[in-house]
């Protein structure tokens, strides 16, 4: 019967471990996550169209909060999408029909700040690929829109593409503190490169990358 059991357990080896793998890769994604669904993909395709990349904003919001509404920062970044109170007012002013309350703890307000940052962003990177436009509008939601335009005109003198990010841009640091820069790097990729591809296999839409 041992023998039994241990040639079945060979034999389904591969089997067991990606159904295990498969399950924590689930798992991974908060309960939370479900209750704002809906509303983030309304969100989304008002603000970015039918095409909205949905799996890149939950990607981003799980890296921002891991999905709690009430998540507060050490150095005072709010909400979902944890963003500084002199951001929210400054955004509050740029989109006020949307944002004109500053509600940084209504998961609503927050996911709509996001959106909207995200897409006023995007329009002012240009990139070779979605992609790489996706990795320097992060980049910009993560350390300021400033620091991606003077690392991008680092990245042109030194000789590399300024309008490809991974493997380029994100190489060069004009001026950030060592650990600033570290996180400013590291911000794109856990999103774009890790927790897009599990909230899009997970069916919340397409992303940026993928």
């Amino acid at each position: 019967m041992r023998r039994v059991l241990l040639y079945i357990g060979a034999g389904c080896l591969a089997t067991i471990v990606g159904l295990a793998l498969s399950t924590f890769a689930r798992a991974e994604i908060p309960a939370e996550a479900e209750h704002y669904r809906r509303d983030l993909t309304r969100i989304a395709q008002a603000e970015w169209g039918l095409d909205a990349p949905v799996a890149t904003f939950a990607a981003q919001i799980h890296q921002e909060s891991r999905w709690k509404f009430d998540a507060k920062s050490p150095v005072g970044a709010q909400g979902l999408g944890q963003v500084m109170p002199s951001t929210a007012t400054w955004l509050a002013k740029l989109f006020p029909k949307a944002l004109a309350k500053v509600e940084p703890y209504n998961p609503v307000w927050s996911m709509q700040a996001l959106v909207s940052y995200d897409r006023w962003l995007a329009d002012r990177v240009q990139a070779h690929t979605p992609c790489d436009q996706g990795a320097m509008m992060l980049s910009a939601y993560n350390g300021g829109l400033g620091w991606v335009i003077k690392d991008r005109k680092l990245a042109s003198a030194k000789g590399a593409d300024p309008l490809t990010w991974f493997n380029s841009v994100e190489r060069f640091n004009n001026g950030r503190s060592a650990a600033a820069f570290k996180e400013n790097r590291q911000y794109p990729r856990l999103i774009l490169l890790r927790w897009e591809r599990l909230y899009e296999d997970a069916g919340w839409g397409k992303g940026i990358c993928l």
